[in-house]
């Protein structure tokens, strides 16, 4: 690291938690309490940036700011920074962490391959770079990278149709449409990867039917993950070819995108009786979404605890300033162009009308009220 009395720091950081273990057997509630506020005092002074794409959508605010409170409650100084889907302005904003003196660098990329440069100043400088659940790409400057496991929250969201629509047991034919999120995010790979992994063998044999022809992961790409780019989208499918036919189901890679396509099919009179909503899919389990899978209008949202995920990453920022392995449970799927990261992969679940009061509610994820109507 670049500040040498970072060793000093450890040394005082052992020494403290070793005197706290000494004395917890049997101590009081009040000592251990004294303990740890000592021990969160010395890591004070410790600067760790950390580089979020946006605010506009629900879960990287709850990222943001359960990172940042884990990361104080330890005693490091934090600047949290959004860079509102603007790949200069991250860069901009990465750039005054550096000159702030930042030893640790959590980055969530707007564009994983357009951070080279930056972040490559940034390891000259010494400065350790984790990539946040989006991974950094085609640059050797990158230390770790923490996620979920991407390929899986595709094969629950393919799964999860497969399962609804009765396919393993051959019923069909049934009509399908396909969303996903912008190209830059690398995660769009395994997400879509991992649904179609389930759902191509269904196109493929016709109980499957694409009536847009739209199948590849270039013509389902959702810019920015805007809703309202699915949602004009979505309306052009149905106006070209469901005149006469109804969807079944829609694949969509995350909850923002959910939500236009929702907002599409009930412009176009689905939601009733008469004709129901199809099978749709998300990520994320956001509130507005949360609701929209109580009032029937999406099926299910892959559900990442990103409690816990902001968790790991500050036990790896942790590491790091002390000079011990970050945890780490792969070191072979994430090859960004350059090098294959070590990484720690958690792992996302189905979340539908039936599980998400112990899931959501139970776990103090969101409280009923606010997933109520």
């Amino acid at each position: 690291m670049k500040i040498k009395g970072k060793k000093l720091l450890s040394l005082a950081l052992v020494f403290v938690m070793m005197l706290g273990v000494l004395t917890g057997c049997g101590g009081n509630n009040e000592k251990n309490a004294g303990d740890t506020e000592e021990a969160a005092a010395e890591s004070k002074g410790v600067l760790v940036g950390v580089s979020m794409p946006t605010k506009s959508l629900q879960r990287w605010n709850q990222d943001g700011e359960n990172m940042e409170k884990s990361l104080k409650a330890l005693g490091y100084d934090v600047e949290l920074q959004y860079a509102e889907n603007k790949v200069d302005m991250q860069v901009s904003q990465i750039e005054n962490m550096i000159t702030k003196g930042a030893e640790v660098l959590v980055v969530a990329s707007i564009d994983g391959s357009a951070l080279s440069t930056v972040l490559e100043s940034a390891q000259e400088d010494g400065i350790k770079i984790i990539a946040y659940d989006r991974l950094l790409t085609n640059t050797p400057a990158v230390d770790y990278y923490a996620t979920f496991d991407n390929q899986n929250v595709g094969t629950i969201q393919g799964k999860y149709i497969e399962t609804a629509l009765g396919l393993a047991e051959g019923k069909g034919p049934f009509n399908i449409e396909l969303f996903t999120g912008p190209l830059d995010d690398n995660n769009v790979n395994y997400f879509f990867g991992g649904a179609m992994e389930v759902l191509q063998p269904y196109i493929d044999n016709g109980q499957l039917v694409v009536k847009s022809g739209q199948t590849t992961m270039e013509q389902a790409a959702t810019t920015n993950w805007d809703e309202q780019t699915a949602q004009a989208r979505m309306d052009n499918i149905i106006t070209a070819n469901y005149t006469d036919a109804t969807i079944d189901a829609v694949l969509c890679s995350n909850d923002s995108v959910s939500l236009g396509v929702q907002s599409a099919l009930k412009a176009a009179g689905y939601g009733t009786e008469e004709k129901p909503m199809p099978v749709v899919t998300g990520q994320d389990a956001n509130v507005a979404n949360v609701k929209a899978i109580v009032a029937g209008d999406q099926s299910m949202s892959v559900f990442k605890d990103t409690r816990a995920l902001a968790e790991k990453i500050v036990e790896m920022v942790d590491a790091v300033v002390n000079g011990t392995e970050p945890p780490v449970n792969d070191t072979e799927t994430y090859d960004n162009g350059v090098k294959v990261v070590p990484s720690y992969l958690l792992e996302p679940v189905a979340v539908d009308s039936e599980n998400y009061k112990e899931l959501l509610i139970d776990s103090g994820y969101y409280t009923e009220e606010e997933v109520s109507k």
